[in-house]
């Protein structure tokens, strides 16, 4: 399947219409930390001994993948209401007792009462990340194009090239086997669907898709070094934008990094930035 970056994108009018406001914040943390919570189910099935862990704590979860892991952090909190002291200890603990720093990915529009409670409890700022999303409806089409990329799903069986083909992206100079552990957790996460694009017969990149309740959640995306520039990531974000569509999503979602080559990739597809995320970490 060959997919084109031209003439796909939704009407500015469409996008114009999904207010950045509380519910759809919601929506979007909700999904996340799904997945969150699916990465660490897929850790504790992968490594046993890993002691990979999720738990329900003021609206979201604090999930722990494994000392400096990046799936390492707590995702969704005070999504749902004022969050208390109580709360926040307990994340605080699940963390502690896991020898991991307590880590926050917070959405702007959480409860104001997280912010006051971290505020005074020696948190600070470590990075921020963009939350971007695009509408999709059954009908969109995606127009194909030669580009020379072509992009099928990778088989249960190519979970090894998969996950070398994205950690190249990654790591250049060597994978080593964290990173290993990482992107094969990513491939069997529930209800995702890992892609590979293909440049004159081999692998240039890949990137995964999970659903849930609706929305699509695009991750574990990379090009290999030597093919970037040659519309891989183009034709990766729009085989699964079109899954998403005929799956039932009306709405896509990404996290990249502020103003990152990633943001302005899915930005030429049709994704737009609804709000930024800090990431908030505990001071020991």
């Amino acid at each position: 399947m060959r997919y084109s970056s031209a003439g796909a994108g939704p009407k500015e009018s469409v996008l114009d219409m999904l207010f950045t406001d509380q519910p759809l914040a919601r929506r979007l943390e909700g999904a996340d930390a799904w997945g969150g919570v699916e990465c660490a189910r897929a850790h504790a099935r992968l490594y046993p001994d890993s002691g990979a862990a999720s738990e329900l704590v003021a609206g979201g979860y604090a999930i722990f993948a494994g000392v400096g892991s990046p799936l390492t952090r707590a995702l969704g909190l005070g999504m749902s209401g004022p969050v208390g002291g109580a709360e926040v200890e307990q994340m605080e603990a699940f963390f502690q007792s896991r020898g991991a720093p307590a880590t926050i990915e917070m959405c702007p529009l959480a409860d104001e009462s997280l912010l006051k409670l971290l505020g005074s409890r020696r948190y600070r700022v470590t990075e921020f990340s963009s939350v971007l999303i695009r509408p999709l409806n059954r009908r969109e089409s995606f127009p194909p194009l030669n580009t020379g990329v072509r992009v099928r799903r990778a088989s249960p069986t190519e979970v090894d090239l998969w996950v070398s083909t994205v950690a190249q992206s990654f790591y250049e100079e060597g994978v080593f086997p964290a990173a290993r552990e990482f992107f094969s957790t990513l491939f069997h996460v529930a209800n995702a669907t890992c892609f590979l694009g293909w440049v004159d017969g081999e692998p240039a990149g890949g990137g995964a898709v999970a659903v849930h309740q609706g929305v699509a959640i695009l991750f574990g995306t990379g090009t290999r070094p030597t093919f970037r520039k040659r519309g891989v990531q183009a034709a990766l974000i729009y085989s699964r934008l079109a899954l998403a569509a005929v799956s039932g999503c009306d709405l896509a979602m990404v996290t990249t990094p502020p103003g990152s080559v990633s943001q302005r990739n899915v930005e030429r597809q049709g994704f737009r930035l609804v709000y930024t995320r800090s990431q908030i970490l505990r001071e020991p």
